[in-house]
Protein backbone atom coordinates (compact mmCIF):
# COMPACT_ATOMS: atom_id res chain seq x y z
CA UNK A 1 0.00 0.00 0.00
CA UNK A 2 1.57 3.33 -1.20
CA UNK A 3 2.08 5.85 1.37
CA UNK A 4 -0.03 9.63 1.04
CA UNK A 5 3.09 12.23 0.96
CA UNK A 6 2.10 16.06 0.60
CA UNK A 7 4.57 18.84 -0.27
CA UNK A 8 3.20 22.29 0.94
CA UNK A 9 5.89 24.73 -0.76
CA UNK A 10 5.57 28.58 -2.75
CA UNK A 11 8.06 27.60 -5.12
CA UNK A 12 6.85 25.23 -7.74
CA UNK A 13 10.37 24.13 -9.15
CA UNK A 14 10.98 22.77 -5.33
CA UNK A 15 7.51 21.03 -4.93
CA UNK A 16 8.55 19.30 -8.55
CA UNK A 17 12.06 18.73 -7.58
CA UNK A 18 11.14 17.14 -4.46
CA UNK A 19 9.15 14.88 -6.34
CA UNK A 20 11.38 13.78 -8.49
CA UNK A 21 14.50 12.70 -6.42
CA UNK A 22 11.89 10.99 -4.27
CA UNK A 23 10.11 8.73 -7.02
CA UNK A 24 13.57 8.13 -8.69
CA UNK A 25 14.60 6.56 -5.11
CA UNK A 26 11.31 4.84 -4.11
CA UNK A 27 9.22 4.53 -7.07
CA UNK A 28 6.45 2.51 -5.49
CA UNK A 29 6.30 4.08 -2.16
CA UNK A 30 3.96 7.58 -2.02
CA UNK A 31 1.81 8.81 -3.98
CA UNK A 32 1.74 12.49 -4.20
CA UNK A 33 0.02 16.09 -3.17
CA UNK A 34 0.52 18.97 -3.42
CA UNK A 35 0.11 22.76 -2.03
CA UNK A 36 1.41 26.08 -2.34
CA UNK A 37 0.84 27.51 1.18
CA UNK A 38 -0.23 26.61 4.79
CA UNK A 39 -4.33 27.15 3.98
CA UNK A 40 -4.26 24.55 0.77
CA UNK A 41 -2.20 22.29 2.66
CA UNK A 42 -5.17 22.22 5.52
CA UNK A 43 -7.50 21.76 2.51
CA UNK A 44 -5.94 18.69 1.46
CA UNK A 45 -6.08 17.17 4.87
CA UNK A 46 -9.58 17.77 5.52
CA UNK A 47 -10.46 16.02 1.92
CA UNK A 48 -7.90 13.00 2.42
CA UNK A 49 -5.55 11.06 4.70
CA UNK A 50 -1.99 12.02 4.54
CA UNK A 51 0.79 10.09 6.25
CA UNK A 52 3.73 12.22 5.76
CA UNK A 53 4.34 15.87 4.55
CA UNK A 54 6.97 18.15 3.83
CA UNK A 55 6.57 21.85 4.30
CA UNK A 56 8.35 24.58 3.95
CA UNK A 57 8.13 27.30 6.77
CA UNK A 58 7.88 30.69 4.97
CA UNK A 59 5.15 30.63 2.62
CA UNK A 60 2.34 33.05 1.60
CA UNK A 61 -1.22 32.92 3.17
CA UNK A 62 -0.17 30.57 5.82
CA UNK A 63 3.33 29.77 6.66
CA UNK A 64 4.52 26.94 7.95
CA UNK A 65 4.50 27.47 11.66
CA UNK A 66 0.95 28.77 11.75
CA UNK A 67 0.08 25.41 9.76
CA UNK A 68 1.71 23.20 12.07
CA UNK A 69 -0.39 25.25 14.70
CA UNK A 70 -3.30 24.61 12.93
CA UNK A 71 -2.76 20.76 12.75
CA UNK A 72 -2.70 20.16 16.68
CA UNK A 73 -6.75 20.82 15.94
CA UNK A 74 -6.78 17.60 13.97
CA UNK A 75 -7.99 13.92 14.55
CA UNK A 76 -5.78 12.66 12.74
CA UNK A 77 -1.77 14.13 11.85
CA UNK A 78 0.61 13.40 9.53
CA UNK A 79 4.16 13.20 10.13
CA UNK A 80 5.95 16.20 9.51
CA UNK A 81 9.27 17.31 7.79
CA UNK A 82 10.22 21.01 7.97
CA UNK A 83 11.86 22.65 5.05
CA UNK A 84 13.51 26.03 5.39
CA UNK A 85 16.04 28.36 3.33
CA UNK A 86 16.95 29.94 6.53
CA UNK A 87 19.03 28.03 9.05
CA UNK A 88 17.04 29.96 12.17
CA UNK A 89 16.85 28.79 15.11
CA UNK A 90 13.71 30.40 16.30
CA UNK A 91 12.15 28.88 13.29
CA UNK A 92 13.48 25.70 14.12
CA UNK A 93 12.34 26.00 17.96
CA UNK A 94 8.94 26.50 17.11
CA UNK A 95 8.76 23.38 14.33
CA UNK A 96 9.93 21.28 17.23
CA UNK A 97 7.09 22.72 19.52
CA UNK A 98 4.93 21.41 17.51
CA UNK A 99 6.51 18.03 17.01
CA UNK A 100 7.84 18.37 13.40
CA UNK A 101 9.59 14.78 13.37
CA UNK A 102 12.63 16.54 11.08
CA UNK A 103 13.84 20.17 10.16
CA UNK A 104 15.87 20.15 6.51
CA UNK A 105 17.51 23.05 4.99
CA UNK A 106 17.52 24.12 1.34
CA UNK A 107 18.77 23.67 -0.94
CA UNK A 108 17.77 19.94 -0.48
CA UNK A 109 20.52 17.28 -0.01
CA UNK A 110 19.84 14.11 -2.10
CA UNK A 111 21.34 11.90 0.69
CA UNK A 112 20.33 13.64 3.29
CA UNK A 113 16.56 13.73 1.84
CA UNK A 114 16.81 9.94 1.86
CA UNK A 115 18.15 9.44 5.25
CA UNK A 116 14.85 11.46 6.44
CA UNK A 117 12.46 9.49 4.00
CA UNK A 118 14.17 6.35 5.79
CA UNK A 119 13.52 7.64 9.54
CA UNK A 120 10.11 8.90 8.82
CA UNK A 121 9.25 5.18 7.27
CA UNK A 122 10.41 4.30 10.54
CA UNK A 123 7.83 6.22 12.40
CA UNK A 124 5.02 5.53 10.15
CA UNK A 125 5.82 2.23 11.03
CA UNK A 126 5.61 2.23 14.02
CA UNK A 127 1.89 4.67 14.32
CA UNK A 128 0.71 1.47 12.54
CA UNK A 129 1.96 -0.91 15.04
CA UNK A 130 0.30 1.02 17.48
CA UNK A 131 -2.71 1.23 16.29
CA UNK A 132 -2.99 -2.66 14.85
CA UNK A 133 -1.13 -5.34 16.94
CA UNK A 134 -3.61 -8.34 17.67
CA UNK A 135 -7.56 -7.90 16.92
CA UNK A 136 -9.51 -7.84 20.13
CA UNK A 137 -12.72 -9.19 20.35
CA UNK A 138 -15.96 -6.97 20.37
CA UNK A 139 -16.34 -6.64 23.63
CA UNK A 140 -12.46 -6.33 24.52
CA UNK A 141 -12.56 -3.82 21.77
CA UNK A 142 -15.47 -1.96 23.52
CA UNK A 143 -13.55 -1.86 27.12
CA UNK A 144 -10.31 -0.73 25.30
CA UNK A 145 -12.41 2.58 23.75
CA UNK A 146 -14.30 3.30 27.06
CA UNK A 147 -11.11 3.20 28.70
CA UNK A 148 -9.15 5.31 26.15
CA UNK A 149 -11.54 7.83 26.84
CA UNK A 150 -11.63 7.97 30.65
CA UNK A 151 -8.18 8.35 30.39
CA UNK A 152 -7.48 11.09 27.85
CA UNK A 153 -10.97 13.26 28.27
CA UNK A 154 -10.37 15.02 31.25
CA UNK A 155 -13.63 16.75 30.53
CA UNK A 156 -15.42 13.65 31.43
CA UNK A 157 -17.06 13.50 34.65
CA UNK A 158 -17.70 11.01 37.23
CA UNK A 159 -21.34 10.60 36.00
CA UNK A 160 -20.17 10.08 32.60
CA UNK A 161 -17.31 7.65 33.42
CA UNK A 162 -19.34 5.59 35.38
CA UNK A 163 -21.91 4.80 32.72
CA UNK A 164 -18.93 4.57 29.98
CA UNK A 165 -16.96 1.47 31.78
CA UNK A 166 -20.30 0.03 33.18
CA UNK A 167 -21.60 -0.45 29.70
CA UNK A 168 -17.85 -1.67 28.64
CA UNK A 169 -18.27 -4.52 31.32
CA UNK A 170 -15.75 -2.59 33.80
CA UNK A 171 -18.23 -2.41 36.77
CA UNK A 172 -15.50 -4.08 38.88
CA UNK A 173 -13.55 -0.88 39.20
CA UNK A 174 -15.68 0.08 41.48
CA UNK A 175 -13.42 -1.81 43.51
CA UNK A 176 -9.74 -2.18 44.07
CA UNK A 177 -7.24 -2.27 40.93
CA UNK A 178 -3.99 -0.98 39.79
CA UNK A 179 -3.35 0.43 36.24
CA UNK A 180 0.45 -0.65 34.80
CA UNK A 181 1.72 1.40 31.96
CA UNK A 182 4.01 -1.19 29.60
CA UNK A 183 6.76 0.26 27.63
CA UNK A 184 9.03 -2.43 25.59
CA UNK A 185 12.60 -2.14 25.16
CA UNK A 186 12.91 -4.23 21.89
CA UNK A 187 12.09 -1.21 19.86
CA UNK A 188 9.33 -1.49 16.66
CA UNK A 189 9.45 -5.50 16.67
CA UNK A 190 9.34 -5.24 20.24
CA UNK A 191 5.87 -3.09 20.38
CA UNK A 192 4.46 -5.44 17.51
CA UNK A 193 5.35 -8.62 19.56
CA UNK A 194 4.04 -7.39 22.80
CA UNK A 195 0.82 -6.07 21.16
CA UNK A 196 -0.33 -8.82 19.24
CA UNK A 197 1.05 -11.73 22.04
CA UNK A 198 -0.54 -10.22 24.90
CA UNK A 199 -3.86 -11.39 25.49
CA UNK A 200 -2.54 -14.33 24.18
CA UNK A 201 -0.17 -14.13 27.63
CA UNK A 202 -3.18 -13.54 28.98
CA UNK A 203 -5.36 -16.00 28.06
CA UNK A 204 -7.16 -17.30 31.81
CA UNK A 205 -6.75 -14.49 33.55
CA UNK A 206 -9.91 -12.94 34.54
CA UNK A 207 -11.17 -8.71 35.46
CA UNK A 208 -8.84 -7.06 33.55
CA UNK A 209 -8.64 -4.59 30.18
CA UNK A 210 -6.18 -2.93 28.12
CA UNK A 211 -6.18 0.39 25.68
CA UNK A 212 -3.17 2.44 23.98
CA UNK A 213 -2.30 6.13 25.84
CA UNK A 214 -1.51 8.91 22.95
CA UNK A 215 2.15 8.08 22.81
CA UNK A 216 0.89 4.75 21.68
CA UNK A 217 1.92 2.64 25.06
CA UNK A 218 -0.45 -0.12 26.71
CA UNK A 219 -2.64 0.59 29.39
CA UNK A 220 -3.56 -2.29 31.86
CA UNK A 221 -5.58 -2.47 34.76
CA UNK A 222 -6.59 -5.31 36.92
CA UNK A 223 -8.23 -6.30 40.29
CA UNK A 224 -5.47 -8.22 41.42
CA UNK A 225 -2.63 -6.93 42.28
CA UNK A 226 -0.31 -9.88 41.93
CA UNK A 227 -1.72 -9.48 38.12
CA UNK A 228 1.46 -7.74 36.69
CA UNK A 229 4.21 -9.66 38.23
CA UNK A 230 2.23 -13.19 36.39
CA UNK A 231 2.60 -10.67 33.17
CA UNK A 232 6.22 -10.00 33.49
CA UNK A 233 6.87 -13.58 34.29
CA UNK A 234 5.13 -14.83 31.48
CA UNK A 235 7.17 -12.43 28.91
CA UNK A 236 10.54 -13.34 30.32
CA UNK A 237 10.80 -15.86 27.65
CA UNK A 238 10.49 -13.77 24.67
CA UNK A 239 13.49 -11.99 23.65
CA UNK A 240 11.89 -9.42 21.43
CA UNK A 241 9.97 -7.78 24.15
CA UNK A 242 11.20 -6.92 27.57
CA UNK A 243 8.60 -4.27 28.85
CA UNK A 244 9.13 -2.00 31.76
CA UNK A 245 6.01 -1.51 33.98
CA UNK A 246 4.88 1.67 35.66
CA UNK A 247 2.78 0.37 38.57
CA UNK A 248 0.22 2.38 40.46
CA UNK A 249 -0.65 2.27 43.87
CA UNK A 250 -3.92 0.03 44.87
CA UNK A 251 -7.07 2.94 43.95
CA UNK A 252 -10.59 2.64 44.76
CA UNK A 253 -13.24 3.75 42.13
CA UNK A 254 -14.05 4.31 38.69
CA UNK A 255 -13.63 7.72 39.09
CA UNK A 256 -10.38 7.75 40.13
CA UNK A 257 -8.90 5.85 37.69
CA UNK A 258 -6.82 8.61 36.03
CA UNK A 259 -4.90 9.08 39.13
CA UNK A 260 -4.42 5.63 39.03
CA UNK A 261 -3.00 6.50 35.19
CA UNK A 262 -1.08 9.38 36.42
CA UNK A 263 0.68 7.42 38.72
CA UNK A 264 1.45 4.71 36.61
CA UNK A 265 3.30 7.48 34.20
CA UNK A 266 4.97 8.78 37.49
CA UNK A 267 6.37 5.98 38.17
CA UNK A 268 7.59 4.39 34.75
CA UNK A 269 9.72 7.98 34.23
CA UNK A 270 12.12 6.00 36.72
CA UNK A 271 13.06 3.31 34.46
CA UNK A 272 15.72 6.25 33.39
CA UNK A 273 17.91 5.39 36.55
CA UNK A 274 17.09 1.23 35.82
CA UNK A 275 19.32 -0.10 33.33
CA UNK A 276 17.09 -3.49 33.21
CA UNK A 277 13.59 -4.11 32.69
CA UNK A 278 10.50 -4.79 35.30
CA UNK A 279 8.37 -3.28 37.46
CA UNK A 280 8.43 0.10 39.09
CA UNK A 281 5.85 0.51 42.38
CA UNK A 282 4.75 4.10 42.67
CA UNK A 283 4.37 3.11 46.13
CA UNK A 284 8.11 2.71 45.83
CA UNK A 285 8.86 6.04 45.01
CA UNK A 286 6.42 8.21 46.32
CA UNK A 287 8.27 8.95 49.74
CA UNK A 288 11.51 10.35 47.76
CA UNK A 289 12.63 13.77 48.29
CA UNK A 290 10.71 16.17 46.81
CA UNK A 291 12.65 19.57 48.40
CA UNK A 292 15.76 18.85 46.76
CA UNK A 293 17.49 22.33 45.61
CA UNK A 294 18.50 22.76 42.38
CA UNK A 295 21.84 23.63 41.70
CA UNK A 296 20.92 26.80 39.98
CA UNK A 297 24.26 28.33 40.65
CA UNK A 298 26.79 25.63 39.12
CA UNK A 299 24.21 25.78 36.03
CA UNK A 300 24.55 29.77 35.90
CA UNK A 301 28.77 28.86 36.26
CA UNK A 302 29.10 26.01 33.49
CA UNK A 303 27.18 28.63 30.87
CA UNK A 304 29.56 31.53 31.98
CA UNK A 305 32.43 29.42 31.21
CA UNK A 306 30.97 28.57 27.76
CA UNK A 307 34.13 29.44 25.30
CA UNK A 308 36.81 29.87 27.68
CA UNK A 309 38.98 27.11 27.22
CA UNK A 310 38.10 25.81 30.71
CA UNK A 311 36.43 22.29 29.36
CA UNK A 312 37.43 20.18 32.33
CA UNK A 313 36.14 22.53 34.73
CA UNK A 314 32.91 22.19 32.86
CA UNK A 315 32.94 18.78 33.05
CA UNK A 316 33.17 18.92 36.76
CA UNK A 317 30.68 21.26 37.47
CA UNK A 318 28.57 19.02 35.31
CA UNK A 319 29.08 15.84 37.19
CA UNK A 320 27.64 17.78 40.36
CA UNK A 321 25.14 19.20 38.66
CA UNK A 322 24.14 15.40 37.19
CA UNK A 323 25.12 13.75 40.58
CA UNK A 324 23.50 10.19 40.34
CA UNK A 325 23.39 9.94 43.92
CA UNK A 326 21.32 13.05 44.55
CA UNK A 327 19.46 11.61 41.34
CA UNK A 328 18.44 8.82 42.67
CA UNK A 329 17.20 10.03 46.19
CA UNK A 330 15.41 13.20 44.87
CA UNK A 331 11.75 12.59 42.85
CA UNK A 332 12.27 12.45 39.49
CA UNK A 333 10.76 16.55 39.52
CA UNK A 334 14.17 17.06 40.54
CA UNK A 335 15.79 15.44 36.86
CA UNK A 336 13.26 17.45 35.07
CA UNK A 337 13.93 20.39 36.10
CA UNK A 338 17.63 20.50 36.31
CA UNK A 339 17.12 19.24 32.58
CA UNK A 340 14.72 22.25 31.60
CA UNK A 341 17.58 24.50 33.43
CA UNK A 342 20.80 22.89 31.63
CA UNK A 343 18.41 23.64 28.17
CA UNK A 344 16.89 27.02 28.89
CA UNK A 345 20.22 28.65 30.82
CA UNK A 346 23.39 26.90 29.47
CA UNK A 347 21.91 25.92 25.61
CA UNK A 348 19.39 28.09 25.08
CA UNK A 349 21.57 30.50 26.06
CA UNK A 350 24.56 30.08 23.10
CA UNK A 351 21.95 30.07 20.82
CA UNK A 352 20.58 33.30 21.36
CA UNK A 353 23.83 34.92 22.03
CA UNK A 354 26.12 33.53 19.24
CA UNK A 355 23.61 32.06 17.18
CA UNK A 356 23.18 28.17 15.95
CA UNK A 357 26.32 26.41 14.21
CA UNK A 358 24.58 24.03 12.28
CA UNK A 359 21.41 21.80 12.31
CA UNK A 360 23.85 19.06 13.41
CA UNK A 361 23.86 20.93 16.99
CA UNK A 362 20.12 21.69 16.84
CA UNK A 363 19.47 18.05 16.29
CA UNK A 364 21.80 17.27 19.55
CA UNK A 365 19.97 20.13 21.39
CA UNK A 366 16.21 18.82 20.30
CA UNK A 367 17.26 15.16 21.79
CA UNK A 368 18.83 16.40 25.09
CA UNK A 369 15.35 18.33 25.48
CA UNK A 370 13.18 14.85 26.45
CA UNK A 371 14.12 12.26 28.32
CA UNK A 372 12.23 9.78 26.96
CA UNK A 373 14.49 10.23 23.98
CA UNK A 374 16.93 7.94 26.40
CA UNK A 375 16.85 4.50 27.84
CA UNK A 376 19.44 5.01 30.42
CA UNK A 377 20.49 8.01 32.65
CA UNK A 378 23.81 7.49 31.46
CA UNK A 379 22.91 8.08 27.74
CA UNK A 380 21.46 11.11 28.60
CA UNK A 381 24.44 12.41 30.93
CA UNK A 382 26.52 11.43 27.96
CA UNK A 383 24.90 13.21 25.49
CA UNK A 384 24.41 16.46 27.27
CA UNK A 385 27.79 16.26 27.99
CA UNK A 386 28.63 16.04 24.08
CA UNK A 387 26.28 18.52 23.08
CA UNK A 388 28.25 20.99 26.01
CA UNK A 389 31.45 20.37 24.33
CA UNK A 390 30.25 20.84 20.95
CA UNK A 391 29.02 24.31 21.82
CA UNK A 392 31.64 24.91 23.83
CA UNK A 393 34.54 24.38 20.30
CA UNK A 394 31.57 26.61 19.22
CA UNK A 395 31.51 29.58 20.95
CA UNK A 396 35.56 29.55 21.77
CA UNK A 397 35.91 29.51 17.53
CA UNK A 398 33.35 32.88 17.55
CA UNK A 399 34.92 34.24 20.19
CA UNK A 400 38.55 33.63 18.62
CA UNK A 401 37.82 34.86 15.87
CA UNK A 402 36.80 38.51 16.85
CA UNK A 403 38.97 38.50 19.83
CA UNK A 404 41.15 41.44 18.23
CA UNK A 405 38.21 43.52 17.52
CA UNK A 406 39.03 44.17 13.70
CA UNK A 407 35.55 43.29 13.32
CA UNK A 408 34.04 46.22 15.42
CA UNK A 409 36.71 48.83 13.74
CA UNK A 410 35.29 47.66 10.15
CA UNK A 411 31.46 48.03 12.13
CA UNK A 412 32.37 51.92 12.90
CA UNK A 413 33.92 52.55 9.77
CA UNK A 414 30.90 51.39 8.20
CA UNK A 415 28.59 53.29 10.28
CA UNK A 416 30.50 56.68 10.10
CA UNK A 417 30.07 56.53 6.33
CA UNK A 418 26.16 55.12 6.44
CA UNK A 419 24.70 57.03 9.08
CA UNK A 420 22.63 59.52 6.93
CA UNK A 421 20.95 56.13 5.48
CA UNK A 422 18.23 53.92 7.10
CA UNK A 423 20.36 51.86 8.90
CA UNK A 424 20.19 49.50 11.89
CA UNK A 425 21.96 46.71 13.81
CA UNK A 426 20.91 43.85 12.07
CA UNK A 427 22.22 45.73 8.63
CA UNK A 428 25.84 46.62 10.16
CA UNK A 429 26.13 42.67 11.70
CA UNK A 430 24.73 41.21 8.87
CA UNK A 431 27.88 43.41 6.66
CA UNK A 432 30.43 42.24 8.80
CA UNK A 433 28.96 38.63 9.66
CA UNK A 434 28.40 38.47 13.11
CA UNK A 435 25.08 37.05 15.11
CA UNK A 436 23.02 39.88 15.95
CA UNK A 437 22.85 39.56 19.69
CA UNK A 438 26.34 38.39 19.30
CA UNK A 439 26.87 41.80 18.05
CA UNK A 440 25.04 43.45 19.76
CA UNK A 441 27.25 42.88 22.95
CA UNK A 442 30.34 42.72 21.53
CA UNK A 443 29.88 46.29 20.39
CA UNK A 444 29.02 47.65 23.38
CA UNK A 445 32.16 46.27 24.83
CA UNK A 446 34.11 47.73 22.56
CA UNK A 447 32.46 51.22 22.19
CA UNK A 448 30.67 51.54 26.22
CA UNK A 449 27.60 52.48 24.61
CA UNK A 450 24.62 50.45 22.81
CA UNK A 451 24.52 50.78 19.43
CA UNK A 452 21.37 52.83 18.55
CA UNK A 453 22.96 55.17 21.77
CA UNK A 454 26.26 55.64 19.54
CA UNK A 455 23.99 55.82 16.08
CA UNK A 456 22.20 58.44 18.02
CA UNK A 457 24.57 60.41 19.17
CA UNK A 458 26.51 61.00 15.71
CA UNK A 459 23.89 61.86 13.97
CA UNK A 460 23.29 64.62 16.74
CA UNK A 461 27.09 65.20 16.18
CA UNK A 462 26.51 65.39 12.14
CA UNK A 463 22.84 67.64 13.28
CA UNK A 464 24.96 70.22 14.91
CA UNK A 465 27.83 70.71 12.45
CA UNK A 466 24.82 71.48 9.87
CA UNK A 467 23.35 73.67 12.18
CA UNK A 468 26.35 75.83 13.11
CA UNK A 469 27.70 76.26 9.62
CA UNK A 470 25.13 75.68 6.99
CA UNK A 471 21.51 77.77 6.53
CA UNK A 472 20.28 74.66 5.53
CA UNK A 473 16.62 74.49 7.04
CA UNK A 474 15.30 72.07 9.48
CA UNK A 475 13.81 69.41 7.43
CA UNK A 476 16.94 69.89 5.19
CA UNK A 477 19.32 68.68 8.44
CA UNK A 478 17.02 66.14 9.77
CA UNK A 479 16.93 64.28 6.46
CA UNK A 480 21.46 64.68 6.01
CA UNK A 481 22.04 63.31 9.71
CA UNK A 482 19.98 60.26 9.50
CA UNK A 483 16.66 61.13 11.11
CA UNK A 484 13.52 59.26 9.54
CA UNK A 485 11.67 62.50 9.96
CA UNK A 486 11.24 66.46 11.20
CA UNK A 487 9.46 65.37 13.99
CA UNK A 488 11.58 62.89 15.22
CA UNK A 489 14.39 64.30 14.85
CA UNK A 490 13.71 67.81 16.70
CA UNK A 491 12.22 65.26 19.96
CA UNK A 492 15.49 63.49 19.75
CA UNK A 493 17.64 66.73 19.63
CA UNK A 494 15.70 68.70 22.49
CA UNK A 495 16.04 65.58 24.57
CA UNK A 496 19.54 65.77 24.26
CA UNK A 497 20.60 69.28 24.19
CA UNK A 498 17.31 71.08 26.13
CA UNK A 499 16.53 73.32 23.45
CA UNK A 500 15.49 73.06 19.94
CA UNK A 501 17.52 72.89 16.75
CA UNK A 502 16.56 76.52 15.77
CA UNK A 503 17.14 77.66 19.50
CA UNK A 504 20.49 75.78 19.38
CA UNK A 505 21.12 77.50 16.05
CA UNK A 506 20.07 81.18 17.17
CA UNK A 507 22.49 80.85 20.15
CA UNK A 508 25.61 79.52 18.48
CA UNK A 509 24.64 82.59 15.67
CA UNK A 510 24.86 85.01 18.45
CA UNK A 511 27.83 83.92 20.02
CA UNK A 512 29.47 83.94 17.02
CA UNK A 513 28.95 87.46 16.29
CA UNK A 514 29.89 88.24 19.83
CA UNK A 515 30.36 92.40 21.47
CA UNK A 516 30.20 94.53 18.62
Amino acid sequence: MKRRLLIADDEKNIRVGLKAMIERQYPARYEFSFADNGAEALAVLARESVDLMITDIRMPVMDGIELMERLQELPERPAVVILSGYDDFPYAKAAIRYQAKEYMLKPIVREELFSVLERMETELGRRSEQRGGSAPQPAARAAADQLAYVLLQESADEREIRERLAQAGLEWLDGEYAVGLLKETGGASGRQAMLSGLDRLLEGEAFWGRCQDREGLTVVVARDPAFFARLLERMAGHALFQPRIGLSSRIKGMERLRLAYSQARQALKYFLLHAEGGIVAYDSIRSLDSGCPVPEDKIRKISNLMGSNRLPEMKRLLQQVLDIRTIARCEIGYLETVGRKLNEEVFDRVFRSYGEESIEILKLYKQAGHFDNFARFHDYYRHVEQLMERLDEYVGRVRSAHAERTDMQKALEYIHEHFQQDLNMAVVSNYISLNYTYFSQAFKEYTGESFSAYLRKLRLAKAKELLEHTELKVYEISSQAGFDCVKHFTRVFKEAEGISPLEYRSRRQFRGRGPS
